[in-house]
């Protein structure tokens, strides 16, 4: 029988947790914590939860205000994203932050075209407006395939129509599968048609030896016209070898995404390093991708992910910070391409840190850098829940549940026990009705 005088795993936690109380001051621990760290990845544990949006922006801004961060780098495709980033430093032809959104038009929409977000745009147009020291925004995915190829042919067909004509015949290759760059992968996976790795890497490798040469030309473009364009490049390149990948191999196609988003946010430090300021980047994500892949079981099975790379490349100038929730509501859909529902969440499972954090009735911020014995309580392998765009409460432990060591994987966790979902611009019906209650099933459904 244990002791009486033992202490629980969650009163070593609620001696270390500093309460939330819905003012700025909620964030000063993590400001300290932040310190001269030159990049601060903000994670999320689903992509539609409205709390873990807005906190981020809370987060950021006073990143952006006290801590000299330039850039903020989210899980989006680099075109559409860049759209953003042209809006908000007064560069594009777009009139408002909701025509600035435009671009994410791809599933899951509600991602970034949501009302947390729109606020978020908003303020950093006025923010770079108030200032010479402009805060940019930028895209780290790789799914934007076409979108990316496009861009590469607009930019050379301003500096380079030969150029272009050349990219053109070779971006051609893709034109025997339609719009769905599933469609390619599948085919060349199965050898179905031969793949067009050729190339898209030699149209990256003209790109990059012509590009001291364009750079002089640029005179009439904007100055990090060739920089977008070349990262578009990059872009079709990882998506070829993403899109054929994931046909062979999840871990395979999951570890080269998350290696592209590495290598993306790397390229974006040394070009922002170029302007003559010392880049300082905030990275938006989901949990998966943020926390150190070593400290959970898919890292155990061989994948890594950006907070790893980023871990072990910047070490203490890197933050690596957690969200998690209780249960509340959640904007995701059944299937991919699905409608958007807003859907009940289930409260956690027991052996979970959610189910442990609920314990203390509150909402917190804990520094998992704290005192050993904190470390010590927490760092044992309990579940921990993401939810993605698709949440499957049918199936919750095997579909959204996976083993970690909290304390490994992150340097501090934000937890908000009752959450609600985030409000997409373009609602449904389904997401306006909402799901009514908990399913009879529960909490017998696995």
């Amino acid at each position: 029988m244990p002791s009486t005088l033992e202490i629980t795993p969650m009163q070593e936690v609620s001696g270390s947790f500093h309460p939330l109380k819905g003012t700025s001051a909620d964030f000063d621990p993590l400001l300290e914590r932040v310190d001269n760290a030159r990049v601060v990845l903000l994670g999320e544990a689903s992509h539609g939860t409205h709390e873990f949006y807005h906190i981020r922006a809370e987060i950021t801004k006073r990143l952006i205000r006290e801590k000299g961060f330039v850039a903020v780098a989210v899980e989006a495709d680099w075109p559409d994203a860049y759209r953003v980033n042209r809006y908000v430093r007064g560069r594009g032809n777009d009139p408002d932050a909701i025509a600035a959104l435009g671009g994410f038009l791809r599933f899951p929409t509600w991602m970034w075209r949501n009302a947390d977000v729109l606020d978020f745009i908003g303020w950093l147009r006025t923010h770079n407006e108030d200032t010479l020291d402009h805060v940019g925004f930028y895209g780290l995915d790789l799914y934007s395939l076409h979108a990316s190829m496009q861009a590469v042919l607009e930019y050379l067909e301003k500096v380079d129509p030969e150029a272009a004509r050349r990219a053109a015949r070779r971006y051609g290759c893709f034109d025997h599968f339609g719009g769905d760059p599933q469609e390619y992968g599948y085919a060349t996976a199965f050898g179905m048609a031969p793949s067009c790795e050729r190339e898209v890497l030699n149209q990256l490798v003209e790109l990059r030896s012509s590009a001291a040469e364009y750079a002089r030309r640029n005179g009439r473009l904007e100055p990090d016209d060739l920089f977008f364009a070349e990262q578009n490049a990059k872009v079709v390149r990882s998506a070829e070898e993403y899109y054929r990948a994931m046909f062979r191999s999840r871990v395979g196609s999951w570890n080269l995404r998350d290696q592209h988003m590495a290598d993306t946010l790397n390229a974006l430090l040394g070009f922002l390093e170029k302007q003559g300021t010392r880049s300082k980047v905030v990275v938006w994500a989901h949990n998966s991708h943020l926390g150190d892949a070593r400290a959970t079981e898919m890292g155990a099975g061989g994948e890594h992910n950006v907070g790893q790379l980023v871990r072990q490349q910047f070490g203490h100038e890197a933050v690596l910070v957690g969200f998690t929730t209780y249960t509340g509501t959640v904007t995701a859909a059944s299937d991919w391409d699905a409608p958007v529902e807003r859907k009940v969440v289930r409260p956690a499972l027991p052996d979970s840190y959610e189910a442990l954090f609920h314990e203390s009735g509150r909402n917190f911020y804990l520094d998992l850098g704290g005192p050993a014995p904190l470390v010590a309580a927490l760092d044992v392998p309990r579940l921990e829940r993401a939810i993605g765009v698709i949440y499957r409460p049918e199936t919750e432990r095997m579909s959204h549940y996976f083993h970690a060591h909290l304390p490994r994987q992150f340097d501090a966790v934000f937890h908000y026990d009752h959450t609600r979902a985030v409000e997409p611009l373009d609602r449904t019906a389904a997401w306006e009705q909402g799901e009514a209650e908990l399913p009879e099933t529960y909490p017998s459904a696995l």
